[in-house]
């Protein structure tokens, strides 16, 4: 069926099919698209007429802009450049706990280049010339151009504490200088130069290391932070926030418009300082009277020390010096590579004896005798011995399968003595024979000594809040197994405990971890932090004192869980040490108006010096107490490198300290050679 449809259908399609009254009838034009008829033609004409016209016009406006006004459009995009304007904070002032300025701004003149703004072609010979300008090293600042190329929105400081000649020079030459830019900024001012510099530390341009752990933070390339000291540790309340504006710059850089600011810059708060500036310039006198009469007693290799002053009720530091040290301005305005070069070079840094070191809490000596409260009170809190059992002092005592010799200081010396007894005349025999006690429990009291030590604050950081700390050094049998390769190093023989009571070889303890084991003898107990900073304040209103915004109150004291009867067998003989007519340091404290308690340490250590074989020892002076002996305000540790007997120099220096706090001076005294 359905081919026969198919064939109809072909059959029909050659047939004409009749009109239909359903469509319109056909239309010629349509038949014939393709052909134009003289109407399109006229439309065609004029729309390409007026396309051509459209386009012309268009044409001849480039052209005019480009050719005949192209200079003038140059120019003036040029001159509308945009340029955001960082505007630096005044870093806030760091005062005593008196409210004295220790550190505060004044103006400066410093340049900067903004590596966006100089030429492509041409740009070292600038840089060339603006170092010969500033007198700065052209490879330097040729190698922080190059390291800006990425970041053309960050300017490079130049220099900073430009003076007027260097700046009237480059203003009357700014056409030779495209990019360069003079600011006015804020400049670091230490009323006292080299006091305290240690503890204040120092500003300087952010590094490219820092900048990449306190991005987050808010800091930006090209910002001055705290590098050390108070000014590092407390960074972030002293640089206040920087303000911004807008200027608009010609091409080299020039301003053409008058600045706009957009957000006020706010200084930095004020910080004070536990510190008190009198007896902080009393305490670095005292420094150097130490060394001095090191000198005097044929000590020629003293050159240096530090001394510790805190309060023992809360551990506020009341004076921290360390020598030699350096002057932090040098760090300020025009920096003199010869002054920079011992607190940076490693080899100038030695031979001016580390002036950067801060000795007060990075340095490590051994304790000596100081270290003798350290192991009695182990030695009772473990009853290896009791305080008023009597225990010989001899000239000589002999420990080991060996028979290792052991010598007193005193060769004179040979009855019974009491714990305060053998304090006060720090008989080293006495606490031979406890370290022995020790060793001969076995491998567990081989380190009670190390881990009441631990509880009293040595071997790790006391958690100063201005940092840099070393925390010592805590010899255990575990430590020698580590450290050591030999057989016979690695062990822990007889001796290792034998020195250690008596704070020698391994050993190695801070002055500061000492002057806070002494507050503790002195508050009764009780374990403090030590801290620097007492609060930020802010300034009041016109004649108001300043607000305080945030203060740190002292760490809460911690219990050293000392028996009571223990301690206070231990201060009585730190009493008899400076009362009693055998005591080591009596010759210096006797007499004086106010008590004091307190012990010397003469300890050895190996000192490499010109003309000395490798291994030979220097002995460094010790005296750590507090004042009064009963109800105590202030400890003060003093140890002078290299200075000999503890009697002899740093008792004295210490006593300085003490004169100036009390304001009470000491009688003459007669210096004896004494442990």
């Amino acid at each position: 069926m359905r081919s026969k449809s198919l064939s109809r259908s072909d059959g029909a399609y050659h047939e004409r099919r009749s009109p239909s009254g359903r469509f319109l009838p056909p239309d010629p034009r349509v038949r014939e698209p393709h052909r134009l008829t003289p109407q399109l033609a006229l439309r065609v004409g004029i729309l390409g007429a007026v396309a051509l016209f459209v386009f012309a016009i268009l044409f001849l406006r480039l052209w005019s802009l480009q050719v005949l006004s192209g200079d003038e459009y140059l120019n003036a995009a040029q001159n509308n450049q945009l340029r955001l304007v960082k505007v630096e904070a005044p870093r806030g002032p760091i005062l005593d706990r008196y409210g004295r300025v220790i550190v505060s701004n004044v103006a400066g003149t410093a340049v900067e280049l903004w590596v966006g703004d100089m030429p492509r072609e041409g740009r070292y010979e600038v840089v060339q010339r603006l170092a010969g300008v500033l007198d700065v090293s052209p490879v330097e600042l040729a190698r922080e151009v190059d390291e800006r190329r990425g970041d053309p929105l960050t300017p490079i400081v130049v220099k900073t504490s430009v003076g007027e000649d260097q700046v009237n020079y480059l203003y009357e030459h700014q056409a030779e200088f495209p990019g360069v830019e003079i600011v006015q900024i804020y400049l670091r001012d230490y009323a006292y130069n080299a006091l305290a510099a240690h503890i204040l530390g120092y500003v300087g341009e952010i590094s490219p290391e820092e900048l990449k752990r306190l991005r987050r933070d808010g800091y930006r390339g090209g910002d001055r932070i705290g590098k050390a000291g108070v000014e590092s540790a407390f960074d972030s309340y002293l640089r206040g926030r920087a303000g911004l504006g807008q200027i608009r710059v010609d091409s080299l850089g020039r301003p053409v418009s008058r600045y706009e600011p957009r957000q006020e810059a706010r200084p930095g708060y004020a910080l004070r300082l536990t510190l008190d500036v009198r007896l902080q310039r009393a305490a670095e006198e005292a420094l150097r009277y130490g060394i001095d009469v090191a000198h005097q007693n044929d000590n020629w290799a003293a050159n240096g020390g530090a001394i510790v002053a805190l309060d023992p009720r809360d551990g506020a530091i009341l004076a921290m010096a360390s020598s030699p040290t350096y002057k932090p301005s040098v760090y300020v305005g025009r920096v003199d590579p010869e002054k920079l070069e011992p607190l940076l070079d490693e080899d100038a840094a030695r031979r001016a004896n580390h002036p950067g070191l801060n000795r007060a809490v990075a340095g490590l000596y051994p304790p000596g005798s100081t270290w003798k409260p350290v192991t009695a009170l182990a030695g009772m809190q473990e009853h290896v011995f009791s305080a008023y059992d009597s225990l010989q002092c001899s000239p000589v005592a002999y420990y080991g399968l060996d028979r290792q010799r052991f010598q007193n200081w005193n060769p004179f010396v040979n009855r019974p003595m009491t714990l305060p007894e053998a304090l006060a005349e720090s008989c080293d025999t006495y606490f031979y024979e406890i370290g022995n006690r020790f060793y001969e429990r076995g491998s567990e009291g081989r380190i009670r000594i190390q881990q009441w030590a631990r509880r009293f604050g040595f071997g790790g950081a006391t958690e100063l809040d201005i940092g840099g700390e070393n925390e010592g050094l805590l010899p255990t049998p575990e430590w020698r197994k580590k450290t050591f390769s030999s057989d016979w190093d690695r062990a822990w023989n007889p001796g290792d405990s034998i020195q250690l009571a008596i704070g020698q070889k391994d050993l190695l303890v801070t002055p500061l971890q000492l002057a806070t084991f002494y507050a503790m003898l002195a508050n009764g107990g009780s374990i403090v932090t030590p801290y620097v900073v007492a609060d930020v304040e802010q300034p009041g209103g016109k004649g108001s004192p300043r607000v305080v915004l945030r203060r740190f109150a002292p760490r809460p004291l911690r219990p050293s869980h000392v028996d009571p009867g223990a301690l206070a067998a231990v201060r009585d003989g730190l009493y008899l040490a400076t009362h009693s007519s055998s005591g080591t340091s009596s010759g210096v404290f006797a007499s004086y108006e106010i008590p004091i308690s307190g012990k010397t340490g003469t300890a050895e250590k190996v000192v490499p010096l010109p003309g000395y074989p490798s291994d030979h020892l220097e002995d460094q002076s010790w005296w750590c107490g507090w004042g009064p002996s009963d109800e105590a305000e202030i400890v003060v540790c003093a140890l002078i490198e290299n200075g000999g007997h503890g009697s002899t120099a740093a008792a004295p220096a210490a006593l300085r300290v003490f004169e100036k706090y009390f304001g009470r001076k000491a009688p003459p005294s007669v210096l004896v050679s004494t442990d």
